[in-house]
């Protein structure tokens, strides 16, 4: 496998995302992958090539990441295919004119989530979908009760409920939700390799996380409670309920420390535009003609 500053468990479910694309029958013109370098770059390669002929757009809020994605997915100028495959943005896609946004482990990270789903929204054509995946609220359970029994502020910050994605998605204009949820259990060898796991998922962005630095005591004692709390009895694999494997090495402890990711799956379409019935309304010439079009194509019931 070629070396990727994605972190694996990202790759994992990115490539499980993607296989959900087989059900999907539309070939879309333009797509837009939102934030590839944190949600997978080997499969955001895969994906472009499920999509050859298609304009790829890449949405990188970061500079770093940005150069991180023409390096790893801009193809050079004196390569041929550069010039025979669809082209590849490294910008965000103007308003209406994709037909599939794709972002992987994104959302739970969003400082105002209902923010990005809004651009999302804002990006896709009409009839276009959307594909993306984020941690649930059963996420890093393990590591939050010894956090909790320790009297320590919770190692992460709180995910929200699938229920509650599909929710603002509608609130958003999205249409037909579909969300699914699993669980996925990865094992590590050590203490230390679970941290360094963790370090490259994310952020704790709770409120009431450590103000400050902590010292080698604590850590020690941080890792002797995880030695002793996170080990699954009789767990000798690596995997869980979602089937997942994990980065880890699989040498050392006989008993593996555990911890569980909840992972969401969420898919919606963006419909065409509806009137609504007030005194007075406002509408651009072009949902006016989408709308006309829309009222032709119905059949009358009965």
């Amino acid at each position: 496998m070629l070396a990727t500053p994605s972190p694996w468990l990202h790759e994992e479910v990115a490539g499980r995302m993607a296989e959900r694309l087989a059900w999907i029958k539309l070939q879309p013109a333009a797509w837009a992958d939102w934030g590839p370098v944190r949600g997978g770059l080997l499969v955001h390669a895969l994906v472009a090539k499920k999509y050859p002929d298609s304009e790829c757009f890449i949405v990188e809020a970061l500079s770093h990441n940005a150069q991180l994605a023409i390096n790893s997915v801009v193809k050079p100028w004196w390569n041929p295919t550069r010039w025979t495959g669809a082209a590849t943005r490294i910008e965000p896609p103007p308003d209406a004119s994709v037909q599939m946004v794709w972002s992987n482990m994104a959302l739970h990270m969003a400082p105002d989530p209902q923010a990005l789903i809004a651009q999302w929204h804002r990006a896709l054509a009409v009839d276009g979908f959307l594909m993306f995946s984020c941690l649930g609220p059963d996420t890093l359970r393990e590591l939050r009760y010894l956090y909790q029994r320790r009297g320590w502020p919770p190692p992460s910050h709180e995910f929200t409920d699938m229920h509650d994605w599909g929710d603002m998605l509608v609130g958003a204009g999205f249409a037909e939700p579909v969300m699914d949820m699993e669980r996925i259990t990865l094992s590590f060898a050590t203490p230390e390799r679970l941290l360094a796991e963790l370090r490259q998922l994310g952020r704790n962005l709770h409120p009431a996380r450590f103000g400050g630095l902590r010292g080698r005591q604590w850590q020690r004692q941080l890792h002797n409670e995880m030695a002793q709390h996170l080990q699954a009895p009789g767990a000798g694999h690596f995997g869980g309920e979602g089937g997942g494997g994990s980065g880890a090495d699989p040498g050392g402890q006989s008993n593996p420390l555990t911890l569980t990711f909840e992972v969401i799956y969420g898919h919606a379409l963006k419909p065409a535009p509806r009137l609504r019935a007030r005194p007075e309304a406002t509408m651009s010439l072009e949902h006016m003609r989408l709308a006309l079009a829309q009222g032709k194509t119905t059949k009358p019931a009965g």
